[in-house]
């Protein structure tokens, strides 16, 4: 369990709160990319990152000439945030009308991993991004090591928010006649395309056909 802070206090909808540290593994677990923050001077910006949750720390993948990541880099406050959506909420009024989603919030600043750690850092995130890919690549060059950063953000800070339920009309309105209910969404994998450069004769490797299939 985590106890929040006064910053990740959930304050609208607290009863949308999640403390278990579990739904923040999963939350990162699930999630593909994570929208980060960073401002300079009176100027936010937020960018979308690849992202894997590596133990107790969130890893970011970019460019060392990324200004971004060399702001995180020098230790600049951060918010990364990752939502993953799993349905609409349709209401029988548009002030009702919601969505299902599992979303986390981690506040701190960011390292960077070290050099002599850069590889692994960046088969964890291969294999969270693409799994069972990094066995079939051929090994980082030194020159694209030498461009590539990964920052580690610690999963210290945090919250976690969850909307799940049902619509929740006003009883005024419960005798509409207007469906109500919940479309779930889910995220799936297209039929893959190989590269236009592809070399004849080359199969669909089993871990890209089985999360197709999945």
């Amino acid at each position: 369990m985590s106890q929040p802070t006064e910053r990740t206090t959930v304050r609208r909808l607290p009863e949308k709160a999640v403390t278990d540290r579990t739904a923040l593994d999963a939350v990162l677990d699930g999630a593909l990319v994570a929208h980060v923050a960073v401002t300079e001077g009176d100027q936010p910006f937020v960018l979308p990152m690849a992202c894997a949750r590596d133990g107790d720390r969130l890893l970011l993948h970019g460019s060392t000439g990324s200004r971004l990541m060399r702001a995180l880099a020098s230790g600049a406050p951060t918010c990364a945030t990752v939502t993953l959506l799993d349905g609409l909420v349709y209401a029988r009024s548009a002030f009702e009308s919601s969505m299902h989603y599992r979303s986390a919030t981690i506040l701190g600043r960011a390292s960077v991993v070290p050099q002599e750690e850069l590889v692994d850092a960046l088969r964890v995130l291969t294999e969270h991004l693409l799994p069972g890919r990094w066995e079939h690549l051929r090994p980082p060059q030194r020159k694209e090591l030498a461009a590539t950063m990964v920052l580690a953000l610690p999963l210290q800070e945090w919250s976690v928010k969850v909307g799940d339920g049902p619509p929740e009309d006003d009883p005024a309105d419960l005798d509409a006649d207007v469906w109500a209910g919940v479309l779930p969404l889910r995220t799936t994998a297209g039929r893959p395309r190989p590269a236009p450069d592809l070399t004849p004769g080359i199969e669909v490797p089993d871990h890209v056909r089985t999360r197709y299939r999945s």
